[in-house]
């Protein structure tokens, strides 16, 4: 069985080869994004291992099938990056990891609200300098503040539970009923309800047709003035130009983002040594209340792991021919 995976890091190398394969696994790590012009290297290799920011879209997809791959293993949750209709039309399975650490994710979110709030990040450059002034780092308790989760899933779940622990009022938008809310204290309630009253809200659900920019310049007009805006979950989960002028008339507080609509050409790479070409990215990284993360909230030995393992099994259960987690086309 030969296994290309594609957007690999070192951490990547260190969890597969960790990870105890059945003999006769081949895996081959490539550093390339998968894209047209790179999905030949997947030419004899059945199982296709892609990450987020890969490309599998239908022209990418019938490259992979005309080279023999069988089998598309996804190494995340989200799935908006594939086509799923052509993967099938195509003969294709696509597998995912639907879930690796709700607590890592959620765990991030808190750590850019309270990075946001008390400046920490400003506090530890200004201290290394030698200034020890406390102008400018007044925050607010968390404790009594209402917290708006956009989506109910394990890390929205995961991430109400730390914020109900640390004293907040919570209030939950999905569109599917959400059960045992009672032992966290929190309600459940229309969007725009939710705008209107949170003052921090954090973005937890999949991106998809019906939230594709589900936060736009009419929504952050609803929302508190002030409000903190934190998104862990997709960066097309928010019309990322609607922010500045937002940021600018101080409708919008503070802004916390582990992805970006366009990072797809930027996170994961080094490019230090070369002018910021995003326009809309380059304005966000000069505000002072802004605080952008480049899609680390997986990063964590235990979800490492368990990407891993769950990318494991899937694999092993598709060769048995009863594939788990698997992705089939809406119909």
């Amino acid at each position: 069985m030969r296994i290309i995976l594609f957007s690999s890091k070192p951490y990547d190398q260190q969890s597969f080869s960790a990870v105890e394969v059945p003999d006769g696994w081949r895996l081959s790590f490539q550093e390339a994004h998968l894209r047209e012009d790179s999905a030949g290297l997947a030419a004899g290799y059945q199982v296709v291992c892609a990450f987020i920011n890969d490309d599998l879209s239908a022209p990418v997809l019938r490259q992979l099938a005309a080279g023999g791959t069988r089998l598309i293993a996804l190494r995340s949750a989200g799935y908006n990056h594939i086509d799923l209709h052509a993967a099938q039309a195509l003969g294709l399975t696509v597998v995912r990891v639907p879930a690796y650490s709700p607590h890592a994710v959620a765990e991030h979110a808190l750590a850019l609200i309270m990075t946001l709030n008390r400046r920490t990040h400003r506090a530890f450059n200004r201290t290394r300098e030698g200034d020890f002034t406390l102008r400018g780092l007044i925050g607010f308790d968390l404790h009594g503040k209402t917290v708006g989760i956009i989506g109910a899933g394990q890390i929205g779940l995961t991430f109400a539970r730390i914020m109900a622990g640390l004293g907040c009022q919570i209030l939950f938008y999905d569109p599917k009923p959400i059960s045992d809310l009672a032992s966290l204290g929190a309600q459940q309630v229309p969007l725009d309800e939710l705008l209107e009253r949170s003052h921090i809200i954090s973005l937890h659900c999949p991106l998809n047709s019906a939230t594709h920019h589900l936060i736009n310049a009419a929504r952050l007009r609803q929302m508190r003035r002030g409000v903190m805006l934190i998104n862990t979950g997709r960066g097309a989960l928010i019309d990322t130009p609607a922010l500045i002028g937002a940021l600018k008339s101080g409708q919008l507080g503070y802004l916390g983002l582990d992805v970006y609509e366009e990072e797809a050409e930027l996170f994961f790479e080094d490019h230090s040594e070369h002018p910021l070409q995003d326009d809309v990215l380059a304005r966000l990284l000069n505000f002072p209340n802004v605080l952008i993360t480049a899609h680390q909230g997986f990063l964590t030995h235990e979800a490492l792991a368990a990407i891993a393992s769950t990318t494991r099994d899937n694999i092993v259960a598709w060769q048995a021919d009863a594939p788990i987690n698997q992705l089939l086309p809406a119909a």
